[in-house]
């Protein structure tokens, strides 16, 4: 199962309808749920860890999505997720609110992945997300999909 823990809610309609679709295509190959967190106003850090900690197990795979994180390739991010599920049940991404993630957090993660140098806002970045899940599965099934 892939878990994705976001801080914040999704407002617009054209990123609602864009994650909804690929959450249907990923679903044909895995079960996928996505949770939102509420994103604070105070105490922010402690509060948006308190609420993620709730939906990680201990055994899942976590992989936080951090500006520092590694940079890795389409293809090196399908084979990551195919050896992990060969020793874990799930894999939790795990998408921070505007001010990051808490170093507990990032101490919890498994793996700490970067997709740019570049800031994206939130909402996006859930899309992107989910693009890359749903090529790596379309990789791991040579199947074919647009480059």
């Amino acid at each position: 199962m892939i878990k994705i823990i976001c801080v914040g809610k999704i407002k617009e309609k054209y990123l609602k309808d864009a994650i909804l679709e690929y959450k249907k295509r990923i679903s044909k190959y895995i079960k996928i749920e996505i949770i939102e967190v509420s994103d604070e106003t105070d105490n922010i850090l402690n509060k948006e860890r308190d609420s993620i900690f709730r939906f990680i197990k201990e055994k899942d795979y976590v992989i936080t999505l951090e500006i520092d994180g590694e940079a890795i390739s389409s293809l090196e991010f399908a084979k990551k997720i195919d050896k992990t599920f060969i020793s874990y049940p799930n894999i939790t991404f795990i998408i921070g609110g505007s001010y990051g993630l808490h170093k507990d957090i990032k101490n919890r993660s498994n793996f700490a992945l970067s997709f740019s140098k570049m800031t994206f806002p939130h909402p996006l970045f859930r899309v992107l997300l989910l693009e890359q899940i749903y090529r790596s599965f379309k990789i791991l099934h040579n199947e074919s999909y647009h480059k």
